[in-house]
């Protein structure tokens, strides 16, 4: 069917993200970048769009919005997570103040669409698919308020995102995804809600074109895949994706790459061979609790029966740094928990650890299940690390709250921060990605060393690791520094937003 004849000027708007954990604000304020990511799913939602319509994308956490962009405007697309939701609704606000009608999308306005009352359009799930019946209705003045997908796409038709409408250099890292879904069924996770439990691949060759056009625009920096879980369908990433990464990567500089596994990656010693000599260094595991009475009763049953330990310092020796996800407040978990977390992250090494209350997001058979029990308190914030909980906790709400204020200032605090560094450093074997050196790197390097060296907090334990790495691995003194300038994001992010 004929799209909308006339042409039409959209808007496509990314919501401001507040202070948190994945933020990295702190760390951003020293480099040139101003936000982490930039909005994968709108660029994607872009390359769908009419030929014939004019666009441009405002991501509020890079730059403002103008009155003069509103007035331009004929439509506002607007995406966003829940941890979004406050700012998206003052975006929103404005948007209609200007007398904008709004299309609304992404993981944000999933669940509980009804409460934004001033959006237009819903269209809702993966707009490969749920975003062609709105144009085509838009186009012939019938648009409905609701659209849901009809099925779950295949990605192979997924287009490449429009990156012309973004400045990379506002960035710190780039995304691509290869997959989508999840072959798990923990019961607090809505990813396979969203996006089903069979992962949906995209051809490797597809996606080379979009690290070429991201190469050809010239970027030499990280780049996340942004999956659910890359080794989701293990056999394709081994056979298909890895070793046309490898092929594709000899002879170019830079972009390392990062995504998200399980934890049974530690199991496949070629898996992980392959990932290191690809470009991958960093991946992030959801190990959630070293507790299997916890990890039984939510349904995380692929953690269950392992040295989970061990498997952190497999994958560290092979040349990926693990990041990983933990949660207190199961059902199971006593007063004794924050000990057992806190033993457990420092002895692994893991520098990057997201700990985070219990949540029941929407969509979860963990939330009809405390639903039915009459054990939910409202909903969530989307943010992992805020101190919050949409539960009643089985150990009582203050005990809880107590207990995970005191483990996340201890894990964050400077002595056991950089004790945790070190304890990484000493087992991590890198890869070798030649990343050229450029004068913002050199002079974010120069001010690190003056606020974690003779400004902040913590000043002496800095030194003491500097000292250790330059005597004992000192090709690892770059990623020393640059792991100091995280923690000095997760001790101020901890400070401030935590409850």
């Amino acid at each position: 069917m004929q799209r909308r004849a006339r042409p039409v000027n959209a808007l496509l708007l990314y919501p401001p993200f507040p202070d948190t954990f994945w933020s990295f604000k702190h760390a951003l304020a020293f480099t040139d970048r101003d936000a982490l990511l930039p909005p994968l799913g709108l660029l994607t939602v872009a390359a769908l769009l009419p030929d014939s319509w004019s666009l441009r994308l405002v991501d509020l956490n890079v730059e403002p919005l103008t009155d003069r962009e509103l007035a331009w405007a004929d439509l506002a697309l607007v995406g966003g997570m829940q941890v979004q939701e406050d700012s998206a609704r003052r975006l929103i606000e404005r948007c209609k103040g200007a007398g904008l009608p709004v299309v609304a999308g992404g993981p944000l306005f999933a669940y509980d669409h009804e409460r934004f009352e001033q959006v237009d359009h819903f269209v809702l799930g993966e707009a490969e698919v749920s975003l062609p019946p709105f144009l085509d209705d838009l186009a012939a003045g019938r648009a409905r308020r609701l659209y849901r997908p009809s099925a779950l796409p295949e990605l192979a038709a997924s287009p490449i995102p429009r990156w012309d409408l973004v400045t990379p250099g506002r960035y710190a890292s780039m995304a691509v995804q290869y997959s989508r879904g999840c072959p798990y069924g923990c019961e607090f996770c809505n990813v396979t809600a969203l996006f089903g439990r069979r992962p949906r691949i995209k051809p490797a060759a597809r996606l080379l074109a979009e690290l070429d056009r991201l190469y050809g625009l010239g970027w030499r920096g990280p780049v996340f895949f942004s999956d659910d879980n890359l080794i989701g369908n293990r056999r394709h990433v081994k056979e298909d994706l890895l070793p046309a990464l490898i092929e594709w990567k000899r002879g170019k500089r830079g972009m390392p790459f990062f995504t998200q596994a399980s934890v049974n990656l530690a199991d496949d010693a070629e898996l992980l061979g392959q990932m290191r000599e690809a470009g991958f260094t960093t991946v992030f595991l959801g190990i959630e609790t070293p507790e299997e009475a916890a990890l039984l009763e939510v349904n995380k049953k692929h953690n269950l029966g392992r040295d989970l330990a061990g498997d952190v310092r497999t994958i560290h020796r092979a040349g990926l740094q693990v990041q990983a996800g933990f949660i207190v407040g199961f059902d199971s978990d006593t007063p004794s928990v924050f000990e057992r977390q806190r033993s457990f992250i420092q002895r692994t090494g893991i520098v990057t650890a997201m700990v985070g209350m219990l949540q029941a997001p929407p969509g979860t058979r963990l939330r009809d299940r405390l639903e039915r029990e009459g054990r939910l308190t409202g909903g969530i914030t989307g943010d992992n690390v805020d101190g919050t909980t949409n539960i009643l906790p089985r150990m009582g709400l203050e005990a809880l709250r107590s207990g995970y204020r005191a483990l996340v200032d201890d894990l964050y605090s400077p002595a056991t921060f950089y004790e945790r560094v070190r304890s990484f450093l000493q087992v991590y074997d890198p890869p070798a990605v030649r990343t050229p050196l450029t004068l913002e790197s050199l002079k974010g390097f120069v001010r690190s060393l003056y606020v974690l060296g003779v400004r902040e907090r913590g000043r002496r334990q800095f030194w003491r690791l500097a000292g250790w790495v330059l005597t004992h691995r000192p090709r690892l003194f770059p990623l020393a520094v640059k792991e100091s300038i995280c923690g000095l994001h997760f001790r101020r992010v901890s400070r401030c937003r935590i409850a």
